[in-house]
């Protein structure tokens, strides 16, 4: 048989004095301050600074101090225009791998897109395939094949967005024994500071397609 509650033994709960206080109040908002009260005195407190191993590592030379519309800035005080660039072992060069094989820069009559009469206009070249993907050909990668001891990574900046890279291009790199990591041209020179820096010039190196790169009229 149920036995039925007592009522006097019953606790009774009610919120409509605590909510009529918190009402009065107002909304609870942020703290007013930050202080947590007085600096500490202790000599156990960590410095974040002191754990910073690569602070007093100076950048590589060809660290890249500032990426243009139409070139790059080094750390050396070197300033590329016009072309792109490959960062291997230390040293800078002049990459332009938009032009084909067979292709060359300049005048309609060395076979390319500027005005016999006028001068140069465009290099008129490509970095995409029909798919879409980045792709270029074989001997744009002619000082990798070159160098020796290869690097152990290779950063590719594909120019302002990243794009897919075709399985051919990867392919290639992959047996020359080299990684590949791929980004924005912006992204990419951050990256290649920062590994360069911590790994060394001969282990990371960098093509860089300029941030102003345009289909065909580059």
């Amino acid at each position: 048989m149920l036995r039925q509650p007592n009522p006097r033994l019953c606790r009774q709960f009610h919120a409509t004095r605590t909510a009529a206080i918190a009402s009065r109040r107002g909304p609870v908002g942020p703290p007013k301050t930050k202080d947590r009260g007085p600096e500490s005195k202790e000599d156990t407190q960590t410095d974040f600074a002191a754990m910073n191993v690569l602070g007093n590592t100076p950048a590589p030379t060809t660290a890249i101090d500032a990426c243009a519309h139409d070139g790059f800035a080094l750390n050396s005080g070197l300033k590329i225009a016009g072309s792109g660039v490959m960062l291997v072992g230390g040293d800078a060069f002049n990459w332009k791998p938009w032009i084909r094989e067979g292709r060359k820069e300049g005048t309609i009559g060395e076979g390319a897109t500027g005005d016999d009469n006028k001068g140069v206009s465009s290099v008129g070249g490509t970095l995409r395939n029909t798919k879409g993907q980045w792709e270029v050909a074989e001997h744009s990668w002619g000082l990798l094949d070159a160098v020796w001891p290869k690097p152990d990574l290779l950063i590719l900046g594909t120019g302002p967005s990243i794009l897919p890279v075709s399985p051919e291009t990867r392919k290639h790199i992959s047996d020359l024994g080299i990684r590949l990591e791929v980004a924005d041209t912006r992204n990419a020179a951050s990256q290649f500071n920062l590994l360069a820096t911590e790994r060394g010039v001969q282990q990371v190196a960098a093509a860089l397609i300029p941030i102003g790169w345009k289909e065909g009229t580059y």
